[in-house]
This record gives C-alpha cells, sequence and structure tokens, in this order.
C-alpha cells in the first residue's frame, strides 16, 4: 500500500492495533488492510524485585501503555499526516501466567507477581499430583494455592483473579475475559469442551473447600476463542489508553492473549506439526500436536493455541538478560574509549563475531540465570561465566557461549519431546528480539535443536503483530473460516520465512557445550548455595 492509500485506511479505521506488555517493553503496531505493520510504538520497562517478588506497579502499567500509544500516534501523525482516532480492531497480549488479584471495590490485593517468580514449588508440586497434570511454578493457579498454603490473609477478599492481559482488557472494556490461549496457563483446559477442566476444578475446590466465600469458577475470567468479539472500547478505557482524548470509543476488541498464542500467530505455527521459538527474557519452543503426549513431564506445558488445539511447550525463564547485560558492558567500554557505537551497530558486532568462534565455544562455560530455572531444577539464578586455563578465551567464543547458554535451557527441555516423545515437526520459526541479527541466533538455533529454523521478516515485531493479526481475523473473517486458513491464505501465503538448515559442524559443537553445561551444573548450585 502507498503512503495516500494507508492514510485513507488510518481516517476510516480499517486498521488494527495490537499491543503487547512484554518483559522489558511495550509495544504497539498498527496495521493495514493488507496485515503489513504501518507505525509502531513502544515503551520500555523492568520488573522490580520488591520483598522477593518480581512485580511490576500497576501504575507502570498504564504509564507504558499511555507512551507505547502516544509514541504510535506520533508516528502516524508524522508518516501520513493525521490523527490516530478511529481503529477497526483491538487486541491486547501480555506476559503469560503470573498472579493479579482484586477484591469486590477493584483494590488490588498484593503485588502483581509475575511468570519470573520461583516461589511456588510446595503448591506446583503438590497441584500436578492431584490434578496428574504438570502444573508449573508460573501458572496462575500455583501462585494462589500457595497463597492458601502460605495461609496469606487476602485469599478471603478475592473477587477477580486474572493475568496482566486480562487485566488491561478488562479496565478497557469493562469485560473480565480472556482468550483459550491465555487462560491454558491460568488453568489446565480441556481441549475437547475449550473449557476450564471440570474435573480439576472439582479437584482444587475441594482442596479449598468453603472457608472463603469463593469457588474457583467464580473468580476465573470466562473463556473466548479466537474471532470472538470480547467487548468495546469504553469511553473510560479509551482515555486510559489515550489521555489526549483523539482515540475514539466504541473498538471492537478481540479476545486477549499471552505471549505465546501471539508467537504462534505471528509465525503461523497454529496448525498440527508446525512449531516456534519464542526468544527474548524468556525463552520458549512451542508444537501444535497431533496427539496427546504418553504421560505427565514436569518440564513440559500442555497449553493451547488461540483457536483451542493442544500445544507442547518447552518453557525456560531466562534467554537474554544475562546477554544484553555482557553488551551494555562492552558498550560502557566503547564509551570510556571515545568511540560512539550505536545499540544496533555494537549487537551486530558482537553476534556476528560469534559465527567466528571454535564449534564449541572454545571450552568456555555460561549460565545465564537471572532467576531460577525450573528445566535444570534450579530455584534461584546467579549469571555465571567459568572457563579453565586452556579454554581458548577470544571474543568469538565469549560470544559464542552467552549465545549457546542463552538456548541450552531449552533444547534440555526439547530433548523430552523429540528423544522420548518423538514429536516430529518439520521446521521451527523464530521470532522475538533474540532473532533479530539476521543468521545469527537463528544459525545456531538450528544447530542446538538439530531441525531448520525459519525467521520472517517480521521476527522483530512479535506478539505485537501478532495479537494485531487475532483483532483483524475476527474484524475480518468469513463465517466458518477457521484461524489456521485465515493466517495460511491471507497472512503468511508464499511466505515461509528464510530458513537455515543445520550445520552439522555446529550441531557436533554445541552438543559438546551442553555436555560441559550439564556437567558444570554444580558450579551454579554452588553460586546459588553460597553467593548471596
Amino acid at each position: 500500500m502507498d503512503k495516500t492509500a494507508i492514510k485513507q485506511a488510518i481516517i476510516d479505521g480499517k486498521t488494527s492495533l495490537g499491543i503487547e506488555l512484554g518483559s522489558t517493553r511495550i509495544k504497539a503496531v498498527l496495521i493495514g488492510e493488507d496485515h503489513a505493520p504501518i507505525a509502531s510504538g513502544g515503551h520500555d520497562w523492568e520488573n522490580q524485585l520488591v520483598d522477593g517478588i518480581w512485580t511490576y506497579s500497576l501504575e507502570d502499567v498504564w504509564k507504558g501503555l499511555q507512551s507505547s500509544f502516544r509514541s504510535l500516534a506520533e508516528e502516524v501523525q508524522s508518516n501520513y499526516g493525521t490523527t490516530l482516532a478511529k481503529i477497526g480492531a483491538i487486541g491486547i497480549s501480555g506476559m503469560m501466567h503470573g498472579y493479579l488479584v482484586f477484591d469486590k471495590d477493584e483494590k488490588q490485593l498484593v503485588f502483581f507477581r509475575t511468570w519470573r517468580n520461583t516461589i511456588t514449588e510446595k503448591a506446583a508440586t503438590e497441584l500436578s499430583g492431584k490434578f496428574n497434570f504438570a502444573i508449573p511454578q508460573r501458572w496462575s493457579i500455583a501462585p494462589l494455592y500457595q497463597a492458601i498454603l502460605n495461609k496469606e490473609s487476602h485469599v478471603k477478599d478475592i473477587a477477580y483473579f486474572t493475568t496482566l492481559a486480562g487485566y488491561v482488557h478488562y479496565k478497557l472494556t469493562g469485560k473480565k475475559e480472556l482468550g483459550i490461549g491465555e487462560a491454558s496457563g491460568m488453568f489446565p483446559i480441556d481441549s475437547t469442551e475449550n473449557h476450564y477442566h471440570k474435573k480439576m476444578l472439582g479437584i482444587f475446590n475441594d482442596l479449598v473447600g468453603s472457608s472463603y466465600g469463593w469457588k474457583l469458577p467464580d473468580i476465573l475470567p470466562p473463556i473466548f476463542n479466537a474471532g470472538e468479539n470480547a467487548g468495546t472500547l469504553t469511553a473510560e478505557g479509551a482515555k486510559l489508553l489515550d489521555p489526549s482524548g483523539t482515540l475514539q470509543a466504541g473498538i471492537p476488541l478481540c479476545p486477549p492473549e499471552g505471549d505465546a498464542g501471539t508467537g504462534m500467530v505471528a509465525t503461523n505455527s497454529v496448525a498440527e506439526r508446525t512449531g516456534n521459538i519464542s526468544a527474548g527474557t524468556s525463552i520458549f519452543a512451542m508444537i501444535v500436536l497431533e496427539k496427546e503426549l504418553s504421560r505427565v513431564y514436569p518440564e513440559i506445558d500442555m497449553v493451547t493455541t488461540p483457536s483451542g488445539r493442544p500445544v507442547a511447550m518447552a518453557h525456560c525463564n531466562n534467554c537474554t538478560s544475562d546477554l544484553d547485560a555482557w553488551v551494555k558492558l562492552f558498550g560502557e567500554m566503547a564509551d570510556l574509549a571515545g568511540t560512539t557505537i550505536d545499540k544496533t551497530t555494537l549487537y551486530n558486532i558482537l553476534y556476528y563475531r560469534a559465527l567466528e568462534a571454535d564449534a564449541d565455544g572454545g571450552g568456555l562455560l555460561s549460565y545465564n540465570y537471572f532467576s531460577g530455572e525450573h528445566v535444570t531444577g534450579f530455584e534461584q539464578g546467579r549469571p555465571l561465566f567459568a572457563r579453565t586455563p586452556e579454554s581458548n578465551f577470544t571474543l568469538a567464543n565469549f560470544m559464542r557461549t552467552l549465545l549457546f547458554s542463552a538456548m541450552a535451557s531449552l533444547k534440555l527441555g526439547m530433548n523430552i519431546l523429540t528423544e522420548k516423545e518423538k514429536v516430529l515437526v518439520d521446521c521451527l520459526l523464530g521470532h522475538g528480539g533474540f532473532f533479530k541479527i539476521k543468521g545469527v541466533a537463528q544459525r545456531l538455533m538450528a544447530a542446538a535443536l538439530n531441525v531448520p529454523v525459519a525467521v520472517m521478516e517480521s521476527a522483530g515485531e512479535g506478539g505485537a503483530w501478532g495479537i494485531a493479526l487475532l483483532a483483524a481475523y475476527m474484524q475480518k473473517k468469513h463465517a466458518g473460516e477457521t484461524l489456521e486458513s485465515y493466517l495460511a491464505g491471507k497472512v503468511f501465503a508464499g511466505n515461509a520465512g528464510e530458513r537455515i538448515e543445520p550445520d552439522p559442524k555446529d550441531v557436533q559443537g554445541f552438543e559438546i557445550f551442553i555436555k560441559r553445561y550439564t556437567e558444570g551444573f554444580a558450579i551454579e548450585r554452588a553460586a546459588v548455595d553460597h553467593l548471596r
């Protein structure tokens, strides 16, 4: 579309807006009638460790949303010479899981407990046993049950229990609803009925009893499937998002989804035997299953696509945080040397250097654990780098080791699916900030997982684009048109991304690295136990 056509589409409201609240950035993406991004805006933010809890304040949520929308609107005005008043449809996405609870007067009862916390081991273990279903520590039901086990006083006052995306959607529309993919990270889903699992709901209610005055179905958000209308933007919601008053109320919203579901959509990975890798602050891989797994694995989450298909997810809490910290350190060194290097150039220099390294990283070892990592059994994290005197300590090897470390836990989780369950996937689609440097993380990920990895040009747009596509699907789908067919035929037709096959030398190098990585767990354990 040319600028004139885009401007008219904006004026006529023939657009879709996706906003995703990620771990380090809130991003807004506006797409046109051809589903391509036409404007974007963003706001950087960081979680805080408060009284041992990883959290974001709700004040920062709204500050960030408004900043992100404002920068998007400014880009629309600058590039197309018009205001952003009408939008065809809006979608909200956020970090999955977490614990947000409110009383009947909408008062927040405790700090938002994010997915990053690893303080619910007892609850997760007990629920997994009772349900015969793997409940990870970060799933929303785990911190709720842990609060019950801890006898926290706020539990009796809970009237509404939701995720970050669900909370924002509610404040914009007045509707306490969730997309099924997001809901599947709160509580197990019966994919045959597209509803919370009734038997497990009963088990939970029996565990809790009647002492709190509520049953779990009373406080969980209702479930909506992709394509369903999940409310409209109220006047109050429009003012919350755009305090300038320019944005008009009445815009329909699609069901709010988590970053897992929007990642599937953004990579056209919603049909059976498709899969994707989302890599940023955390990293996870998801494969849409042809059949159920043979048994329960604590390391594997069972979630759903936004249309309710079962998905096996290998999720790891840590990916780029340690890597980013090292890049920042190199940037400080460049500044001290009087050399100005912009952030993008610095990342390019360092990432591409990793391609010149020894295949195994030269004998170096790194753990990127800013927080605990359930796949490898660590309840807390200590970022750590180690080497032996004979290691080949070069910049290239250092960077390759950091990149390998960012994907090592994922490899161990994925081994369960590919080796024990013989799950087949033809190619994995990569997206998120980890893949923005062309051909580097993609090539090394293909080696780590020994499967082709493709990346589309939209990889850096990630979940914000994915939730915009879900908003467009709700608005434009034909009767009976599935999400799978809509994406394949109208969004991704002829676009399979740029694919990299595993290089045998890199595969062999990563196998050497991962052996060193697992053998070195005692080093990380000592750091967790003794470094305070």
